[in-house]
């Protein structure tokens, strides 16, 4: 256990942390006008070696363990970057950011909305025209129009947005889902289910979130960057290159993470009836969920007047 956390602390916060102290060294010492003079830089790396507190070996463990340490922490600020970058990403509580915030959350989820509700019309329209194909040809249409209007619609959200990012509304979709469909809170319900869950199906919604911190961990990096790029240009396309690789990172993490969760919640929730001990036999329907949710939710506290 002790060396598999020396390998994440190492690979995870100490090696990209030196890295951005390297870079952040390069940026310093030449600047936008000899952006990429190698023949400079090798210059100001050899005076400093000649430095006498480097040449003794006091002076190099001294430097090293300044090296480790500030690479650590570096490496926990763009931890906690990262974390900063999922929360605004999943857009959990916006309606309580402040205003400024909050209104322009609003008027992306107003936008998305209008752009999901055209999306939807034009793959009912496709169903649609698909079925009377079907009716009056007896035969079925290609489907290469249907899935296409199915996916500019899945581009925007899987379900009616209710929040500012694609992200957002693909976890907020699951618990949409499964409350329309067997009537299932699942913020009520997950931690119940969760310890029911085999270990195999949790140790791959645990990889599948594992992914998504990689990931925000990385625009955290991102972020890092770029303030470099006020001394030295390459950090630009550096920085840029680092977020949208997040990007395409976070949003495939979140996908497998929502489908993860969608898929477990409708395979073991009649386990966890088994193990609350309600009665039911067939698949889960809108009574059990009702039932469940019911069953697992703290009730109200009650009030008496003149209590304090």
């Amino acid at each position: 256990m002790g060396q598999k956390l020396a390998e994440r602390w190492l690979t995870l916060l100490v090696l990209p942390g030196a890295f951005f102290l390297a870079t952040a060294t390069v940026a310093r010492v030449l600047g936008h006008a000899d952006a990429l003079d190698i023949h400079r830089l090798t210059d100001h790396i050899t005076s400093w070696a000649k430095a006498p507190a480097v040449n003794s070996v006091g002076g190099q463990v001294v430097l090293l363990l300044a090296l480790l340490a500030a690479s650590g922490a570096v490496g926990l600020g763009a931890q906690g970057l990262g974390t900063l970058v999922r929360r605004a990403a999943l857009a959990v509580g916006w309606r309580t950011w402040p205003r400024p915030l909050r209104q322009w959350a609003q008027a992306r989820v107003t936008a998305r909305r209008t752009g999901w509700d055209r999306a939807f019309r034009h793959y009912r329209m496709q169903l649609d025209a698909d079925a009377r194909t079907l009716a009056l040809h007896s035969r079925r249409a290609d489907p290469a129009a249907r899935h296409a209007a199915y996916q500019a619609l899945r581009c925007i959200a899987t379900e009616p947005p209710d929040r500012p990012t694609w992200s957002g509304d693909r976890i907020h979709a699951v618990s949409v889902r499964l409350e329309r469909d067997h009537h299932i809170d699942l913020p009520t319900v997950w931690p119940y289910l969760w310890l029911v869950l085999p270990d195999g199906t949790r140790s791959e919604i645990t990889a599948a979130e594992q992914a998504l911190t990689r990931a925000t961990t990385l625009a955290g990096w991102s972020l890092l960057y770029a303030p470099l790029t006020v001394w030295w240009w390459p950090a630009a396309p550096l920085s840029a290159a680092l977020f949208l690789t997040a990007r395409h990172r976070f949003r495939g993490s979140i996908d497998t993470y929502a489908q993860l969760m969608e898929a477990s919640a409708r395979l073991h929730l009649t386990d966890l009836t088994t193990q609350l001990g309600i009665d039911h036999t067939g698949p889960v329907d809108a009574v059990l969920g009702e039932a469940l949710t019911q069953h697992v939710r703290p009730r109200t506290p009650r009030y008496t007047a003149g209590e304090s």
